[in-house]
Order: C-alpha cells, then structure tokens, then sequence
C-alpha cells in the first residue's frame, strides 16, 4: 500500500511539473506574441512617419494624423512597459524593450507640445535610432518561442 501511495505521488508530482512546465510555454508564446504585435507597430510607424513629416508642414490634415500617430503610439508603448507575468526566459529581453521604451515615450513627450506634433523637434528627435533598436531585437524575441 505504501508503494502505491508512492507511486501515486510520483505520478501526480510528474503530471504537475508537466502542467507547469506547458504553462510555462504558453506563458512565453503568448509573450512572443504580444512582444512581436507591438514592435510590428512601432516598425510601422517608423516607416509611415518619414513620409507624414515631409508632408506635415504644409498640410494641417497629415499634422493632425500625425499627432494621432504618435498619441496612439504613446499609448501602446505605456501598455507595453505595464505588461506584467513575464515569463522568466524573457525576462532579460523583454527590460531592453522597457528600457527602449521609455526614452522613446520620454521622446515622444518632447515631441508633443501641450498635444501639437513639433515638427523640427521630430525630425531631430532619437526617435528613430531607438525605433531601429527596438526593431533589431526582434531576432531574439522570436527565438524565444522556439
């Protein structure tokens, strides 16, 4: 009796490190995941916006859009920097974006004035060299979910 307790144990100890482990990976794509959507929205604004600042200037339609632009990018880098259970194997990975979300929202702020795009302050903003570093880390992210 006392060897099928044991067994019985072992079984259930085994059938819980299993679920565990699945939780785990599930954890971890659903971060690929989620990491991959935010850094394909920030590739596209860093692709959009060059077009959008040469035509700002002289088109208060295309300045109002880019201001939208930027708000909701602001806005979707604050989720990003809030997301919480980071599975340990994108721990590291997922500071770097953090981090490189920050100055971009810290950029982002100087750019905006009183909610008005400053377009001279755009254009020579570090916005797109973080833009092009955040998107460089996408290799790595994507080898997570592997």
């Amino acid at each position: 009796m006392k060897n099928l307790h044991l067994l019985l144990l072992i079984a259930m100890s085994t059938v819980l490190a299993a679920c565990s482990a699945l939780g785990e990976i599930n954890n971890s794509i659903d971060y690929v995941n989620q990491a991959t959507e935010h850094i394909n929205k920030l590739n596209t604004f860093a692709e959009e916006a060059p077009q959008l600042i040469k035509n700002a200037a002289s088109d208060p339609a295309i300045n109002q859009e880019l201001e939208t632009k930027l708000e909701t990018l602001k806005q979707d880098i604050q989720a990003f920097i809030e997301l919480n259970d980071i599975p340990s194997i994108a721990e590291e990975i997922h500071q770097e974006l953090v981090n490189k979300n920050e100055v971009l929202l810290s950029e982002i702020n100087k750019v905006l004035d009183n909610g008005n795009v400053a377009l001279e302050k755009l254009e020579n903003s570090q916005i797109f060299t973080t833009l092009n570093e955040v998107t460089s880390l996408m290799d790595r992210i994507e080898n997570l979910g592997k």
